[in-house]
């Protein structure tokens, strides 16, 4: 079982990360402008297929590994730090674009917009780096079955995205009309998913497995 705050904390890097504009919320903002807010949420089903995926590889991969290689954890857990600080950059860069200025998209049907979506998300970098990297560190073998935190903690990322991302495609039109109007609110927000990154960044970098 994993400790409440261990899920705790994991939650709340996993909202740091849907909340900093990826190729999935980017994607799901401009169907859901384009196209429409089913359209939007047509997508998130592909990205949410895409979630299982990853979910159910590295959830076998990383037990597989912990067990095999003992300094693994170390490996994962800088290589994670170090991505959530490039994550942090990108949100505060100078000349960063707001995932509401979106192109114009075609329109299409539902079974090519759940396909895009899965693709999006299975080729999402961020994704990928959540998996293989940060999730490992939050897995202590001491408190059970690591198949079972890790298929845990994964519903969890799961949920928490979802959830954002669902509400971001319902109200993605307004947030758009909201930020045109008022740019200082997006600047204040990419800074605050910054900070918010780079100290879990460093907290994952000094912490050592207990």
């Amino acid at each position: 079982m994993v400790d409440p705050s261990t899920l705790a904390a994991f939650g709340l890097i996993a909202l740091g990360m849907v909340l900093t504009p990826g190729p999935n919320m980017i994607y799901l903002i401009s169907r859901s402008i384009c196209q429409g807010r089913l359209a939007g949420l047509v997508s998130l089903g592909g990205v949410a297929a895409g979630f299982v995926f990853y979910m159910l590889c590295a959830a076998f991969g990383i037990t597989s590994l912990l067990f095999a290689v003992p300094y693994a954890y170390d490996a994962l857990r800088l290589t994670g730090a170090a991505y959530m600080l490039y994550l942090a950059w990108q949100s505060v860069r100078p000349g960063g674009r707001s995932p509401f200025q979106v192109r114009d998209l075609p329109r299409d049907s539902h079974r090519k917009l759940f396909a895009m979506g899965l693709a999006t998300n299975l080729l999402n970098p961020k994704i990928a780096m959540l998996y293989l990297s940060l999730l490992p560190q939050f897995i202590d073998p001491a408190r059970g079955h690591v198949l079972e935190q890790s298929l845990l903690l994964g519903s969890a990322q799961i949920a928490i995205s979802l959830s954002v991302n669902a509400i971001i495609a319902l109200m993605a039109g307004s947030i758009a009309a909201v930020l045109a109007r008022r740019p200082g609110v997006a600047t204040a927000q990419r800074w605050l998913m910054g900070t918010l990154l780079g100290g879990l960044a460093l907290r994952m970098a000094f912490e050592t497995r207990k």
